[in-house]
């Protein structure tokens, strides 16, 4: 099994439940791939890593009030995690556990909606009774926040969801809506923060990935068995204007988050990075070469997950379970809400 011993770890009483506040005043743990030092810094500091002319790429996509609650004609309650939308406006793919062909579901506010059938990955098909729905999510939902961070809350007498969830739950940059998680690395930085990134010369982009479920759902095996649910990504022209420059003048493509990598990498052949909308499903592990990036600002994951993948395809696994030891030891936050990584 991939990645088995870094389940070792007694992680749970490390899961941070909020946010650090401020954002920038997180622990940066920051990883030389060619000398396999460790530093351990605090993230305000990140500025000092990077060099004129180098590129920072980041997810501009927005979280939205995804979970909704609704009642079978029953009585029974349902929550609904919605995914994305069909085709047809009005149907939406989503996730329950409490799934009923044909079942009527009524959300309030005159929103109803009908369970008309799975799909071949267990996602669930909702046809509602308006085009647009996300008016009432706005009103109504809540923001989709990973299950052990409400189940840590639980544990602790906390409210599973929060009022600032909706703000903390999402990067200072979100501008295009779509996402029901967030890429949590670019929690981390503050407005004043990414000034002083650019005082220093360095040139800021955006790339969107709307993240979908895919990117959490676990190993059940080796990381070839796996197969990566797509999700849609687009690289404006502008951005990949601005990164072929700067590759050709030998400076460093910084990517933030799994997201933004996984987006450089499905648009990057033969040292050119296309600008584009797609739907990507490329899965990174151990053996993957690198195309589209140099240096990588990350979280620390889960160990049966995706981005873990990827990371230790990055730095190797010998260097990241090194460096996880080191996190456990000095006490880091794991996950959405925790500390972060800067492997160069």
């Amino acid at each position: 099994m991939a990645f088995e011993r870094f389940k070792q770890f007694n992680i749970d009483p490390l899961i941070a439940k909020q946010p650090a506040t401020p954002r920038d005043s997180s622990h940066l743990m920051v990883l030389h791939r060619d000398s396999e030092q460790i530093e351990h810094r605090i993230f305000h500091d990140i500025h000092e890593y990077f060099n004129p002319g180098d590129v920072l790429v980041l997810n501009n996509t927005k979280v939205f009030p995804a979970k909704l609650f609704a009642h079978k004609s029953t009585g029974g309650k349902v929550e609904i995690l919605l995914v994305r939308p069909q085709a047809d406006p009005h149907v939406w793919t989503t996730l329950t556990r409490d799934y009923k062909e044909n079942a009527e579901l009524d959300f309030g506010d005159g929103l109803t909606g009908k369970m008309l059938g799975k799909t071949p990955n267990n996602e669930v098909l909702i046809e509602f009774n308006q085009e647009d729905i996300l008016p009432h999510c706005h009103a109504h939902g809540l923001m989709p926040l990973p299950v052990y961070i409400e189940k840590a809350r639980k544990h602790e007498g906390l409210n599973p969801s929060l009022a600032t969830d909706k703000e903390r739950y999402q990067t200072v940059y979100a501008k295009y809506e779509g996402s029901i998680a967030a890429p949590t690395a670019g929690f981390h930085f503050t407005e004043e923060l990414l000034q002083k990134i650019k005082d220093k010369g360095v040139q800021i982009v955006y790339i969107t990935l709307h993240v979908g479920w895919g990117t959490f759902k676990p190993l059940r095996g080796e990381p070839q068995e796996h197969h990566m649910l797509a999700e849609l990504a687009e690289i404006p022209p502008q951005t990949a204007e601005i990164i072929n420059a700067a590759r050709t003048a030998k400076k460093r493509i910084f990517s933030v988050g799994t997201t933004s990598t996984r987006t450089l990498e499905s648009f990057t052949q033969n040292g050119i990075t296309q600008s584009g909308k797609k739907w990507t499903d490329l899965f990174i592990y151990p053996g993957y070469k690198f195309k589209a990036i140099d240096c990588f600002i990350t979280n620390f994951h889960f160990p049966d997950s995706t981005p873990l993948c990827m990371v230790t395809a990055f730095a190797t696994e010998d260097f990241v379970y090194r460096a996880y030891s080191e996190a456990v030891e000095k006490k880091y936050r794991f996950y959405s809400f925790g500390d972060s990584m800067l492997i160069l």
